[in-house]
This record gives structure tokens, C-alpha cells and sequence, in this order.
């Protein structure tokens, strides 16, 4: 497959020849490099992992909702020990994943 990214704001075309000009930021056919192959396939490699550290993160988000209400509820200290414990793990999960996907940017594993 072949993939071409806009120079101007990094958008990634991935049917055939680049556009007249680019869906994102409209600049021309000419802002637009071919991505080679290995990066390509290093990309498409990736999207699997990650789509699944966006739904991670969007299942972990949830879970701090949870653990918010089940803190204001306030039925008893063992009730809010859990509630607290939850919502730390789902946040320092979240920041994980938020540096992750931050490193395979850098690595050239999103696109």
C-alpha cells in the first residue's frame, strides 16, 4: 500500500496518488512526500495496538467516573479505599498509555 504524508500538518493519504490538495489543511499536491515502505508496514504494524490503547483509555476514563461517584456517595471507609485506589490506578494507567502512544509517535508507529 502505498501512503503519502502532508508536509504542511502530517496527514496521511493512503489511496493511490496524493489529492490536488490535502483534506486537513488544503495545502497543495506538492506538500505531500511519499512514505517509504518500511515505514509504511512499521505503521500499519502498529494501528492495532494503538486502537487498543484508546479504548484502554477510554474503558479507564470511565472507570475514574465510577470511582468519583463512588467516592461522593461515601458509604464507609472500606467503600472509599477501594473507590480511591481505583481511580489512582486508572489515572497513572491512562498517563501511561498517553506516553506510550507519545513514544510510538516519535518511533514512527502512528499514522
Amino acid at each position: 500500500m502505498q501512503m503519502w504524508r502532508c508536509t504542511a500538518c502530517k496527514f496521511i493519504w493512503e489511496e493511490g496518488e496524493p489529492p490536488e490538495k490535502c483534506p486537513r489543511c488544503g495545502a497543495p499536491r506538492e506538500k505531500f512526500e511519499k512514505i517509504s515502505e518500511d515505514k509504511v508496514k512499521l505503521i500499519e504494524r502498529s494501528r492495532l495496538t494503538n486502537s487498543l490503547h484508546v479504548d484502554l483509555h477510554s474503558l479507564l476514563s470511565r472507570i475514574v467516573e465510577v470511582c468519583e461517584k463512588g467516592i461522593e456517595d461515601n458509604l464507609d471507609p472500606g467503600c472509599i479505599k477501594i473507590f480511591k485506589e481505583g481511580k489512582e490506578f486508572a489515572e497513572e494507567m491512562m498517563r501511561k498509555i498517553k506516553a506510550e502512544i507519545e513514544v510510538h509517535i516519535a518511533k514512527g508507529k502512528w499514522g
